[in-house]
């Protein structure tokens, strides 16, 4: 038993008091003298015996009842915590990832969650709560309930341990204060154990929501492949968790406008084919009917008008492969020796390609660093008697050096796949055994600080990559190199000038590092803006002499189709669609977590918490002792004789 205010008790010294004076003050009898006394005697020692019983009642009463008041006012009080008196601090997550759209036996896990809590919790109840994208610090359900009532489901996922570490910084760093965490979530299963170390100061109660069914198809991804007659063939990835072997329509939408649909055969991983006409404008979205995850349903993608590439060859050697490479339906291919570079016309390039230049004159280095900076993208194709002084004064700055000229034959076998040259749409799946190019000479480099994208066999690099310079180590004359006939030639220079100019993708995730140029020329004081149905966005941008270059990473959050704009003009437009990691209905088992409460109720979590923190408030039971000993005593004066 705990006191609320303890220092009362030293008023039981006041107890000493009436039993002093009973001790000193007591009533003396008065002898009278009768003359035949002795059979009062027996009686008189009766009648003092009572009398003396009695006034002992009477004073244990008394001080029984004055204690019982003391008591009273120093509010006694019981709890299971050890520490009552213990600051409680209660921290909530509520998951509101897409995977709590699945349906539970009341309805969607997230909305069911956010009904519990909003019944369950007293409103007055101090909390803090987060969610995937939000924080709430310190306030009630009452403060919160329209808010959490309007709750939507976001992108913004969060691994178990990352959820587990944001919601840890919303308790106080006082060590003798109650922490209990209420985890809100279906643990799903994203490659990440959840990880929880015990701790006496912080107690864990994880409710995991399940849903009825594990059911559930999604459009996983689409891309693009170019077909021989002009047309290009959209190729949709379906994907079944459940394997059911369903037939589901796919329909495909231009601008709201339905322009084909089909119906796919259902296995694990499926594919749908739409023929869509070449260099014509979409803006386009896939749709599926599935009656589990809703997010997953839809994929946005568009085609623009792809703006023509910028690039200029300065040769000491004949271009005629670039040429072949840099077509004019998507290029603007130009050329010029050294000799006859006119200067100006480096800042409108998008690439620049060194082609076998003998030396490096100055003026043309300060140029390139400055068209560099900028934004553009250079290739350096050494000759076989390259002036490496005069080139190494310009790419130490990029972490590269040439040195000696080795004339050993050497075979170009590794092909980098992770490098962005050959990450998307190059290769189907990853080559091991090839017709390999050869060189019959090639440079070492006594400086390498960039990412080798081909390597010769014994892993030296004969393409690297630094901030946007590559660099060959080898000439590709046909005297020292069949390179130009490699299959390798059209996607490696390709890919080259595409870096030059960032052009956007058929769609980007939302939440992943998301980058692309738009070609305009802005004004001053000019921004792009991003924009779809009332949601309008600023992203970081950056602009060089002939182009944007747009960072999205953090925005937009919502799915769409987004226009970019300048001012009122429409420059293209940009697809963005959700991650979907989070459509496998997988989940762990935290049936046996150490440390936590494991609990699939939210009333039951906080019943727990509830108990555990309860106080016994005991001084009405006090008050009721002190008044029953009253009636004791008026009852022992009145009837006891």
């Amino acid at each position: 038993m705990q006191f609320k205010h303890p220092e009362l008790l030293y008023a039981l010294f006041l107890l000493l008091i009436p039993i002093i004076i009973h001790l000193f003050q007591l009533r003396r009898f008065k002898k009278e003298q009768f003359t035949n006394v002795a059979l009062l005697k027996k009686a008189t020692l009766q009648t003092r015996k009572s009398s003396q019983i009695k006034k002992w009642l009477i004073l244990a009463t008394r001080l029984l009842a004055l204690a019982a008041l003391i008591l009273a006012f120093a509010q006694p009080f019981t709890s299971p915590q050890s520490g009552a008196k213990k600051r409680v601090e209660t921290v909530i997550y509520l998951d509101n990832s897409f995977s709590m759209q699945a349906q539970g036996t009341k309805g969607p896990l997230l909305k069911r969650a956010i009904q519990e809590l909003v019944a369950t919790i007293p409103e007055d109840s101090k909390i803090s709560l987060i969610t995937n994208n939000e924080i709430y610090r310190n306030t009630s359900i009452k403060a919160i309930k329209n808010d959490l009532l309007e709750l939507d489901y976001t992108g913004s996922s969060l691994s178990t341990n990352e959820a587990l570490l944001k919601a840890k910084t919303l308790f106080t760093n006082n060590s003798s204060s109650i922490k209990n965490l209420v985890f809100i979530s279906d643990f799903q299963d994203n490659d990440n154990d959840f990880q929880f170390i015990e701790d006496k100061t912080l107690k864990l109660f994880p409710i995991q929501l399940q849903p009825e069914s594990r059911n559930n198809i999604a459009i996983d991804s689409a891309f693009i492949e170019k077909e021989n007659s002009g047309n290009l063939s959209l190729h949709v990835r379906l994907t079944d968790f459940d394997k059911s072997g369903n037939t589901v329509p796919i329909s495909l939408f231009d601008q709201g406008n339905l322009i084909a649909k089909t119906a796919v055969e259902m296995n694990e991983t499926s594919e749908a084919i739409f023929t869509l006409p070449d260099n014509q404008p979409i803006q386009g979205r896939l749709s599926i009917d599935d009656n589990s995850l809703q997010f997953d349903n839809t994929l946005y993608f568009n085609i623009n008008k792809p703006p023509k590439i910028n690039v200029l060859a300065i040769n000491g050697a004949s271009d005629s492969f670039l040429k072949r490479i840099y077509t004019p339906d998507e290029f603007n291919f130009s050329s010029t020796s050294e000799s006859q570079l006119d200067y100006s016309l480096l800042d409108a390039q998008n690439l620049i390609v060194l082609n076998e230049l003998q030396a490096l004159p100055v003026a043309l280095a300060s140029a390139l660093k400055s068209f560099l900076e900028r934004g553009g993208a250079l290739t350096i194709i050494p000759s076989n008697n390259t002036e490496i002084k005069s080139y190494n004064s310009f790419l130490t700055t990029y972490g590269l050096a040439l040195n000696s000229f080795n004339n050993s034959e050497k075979r170009i076998t590794k092909i980098n796949y992770s490098h962005p040259l050959f990450r998307k749409g190059v290769f189907e799946k990853q080559v091991t055994n090839f017709q390999y190019p050869r060189v019959n000479e090639y440079y070492e480099l006594s400086r390498s600080q960039g990412a080798s994208a081909l390597e010769f066999e014994d892993l030296k690099p004969f393409l690297i990559d630094s901030n946007k310079l590559f660099l060959l180590t080898a000439p590709l004359n046909e005297a020292n190199s069949n390179f130009k006939n490699s299959p390798l030639i059209v996607p490696t220079f390709y890919n080259m000038a595409k870096y030059g100019l960032d052009i956007p993708s058929l769609y980007m995730i939302i939440g992943q590092p998301n980058r692309f140029d738009v070609k305009v020329k802005l004004g001053q004081d000019d921004i792009l803006s991003m924009e779809n149905k009332g949601h309008s966005y600023i992203p970081q941008q950056q602009y060089f002499n002939t182009k944007v270059r747009i960072q999205a990473d953090n925005i937009p959050d919502i799915a769409g189709i987004y226009a970019i704009k300048n001012k009122e003009e429409t420059l293209e437009y940009v697809s963005f669609n959700y991650d979907r990691s989070e459509s496998r209905m997988n989940y762990i088992d935290i049936s046996s977590l150490k440390g936590s409460f494991v609990s699939n109720s939210i009333e039951q979590i906080f019943d727990t918490i509830k108990s555990e923190t309860k106080i016994n408030a005991l001084w009405k039971w006090f008050v009721i002792f002190a008044a029953a000993l009253l009636i004791i005593e008026m009852a022992i004066l009145k009837y006891f004789k």
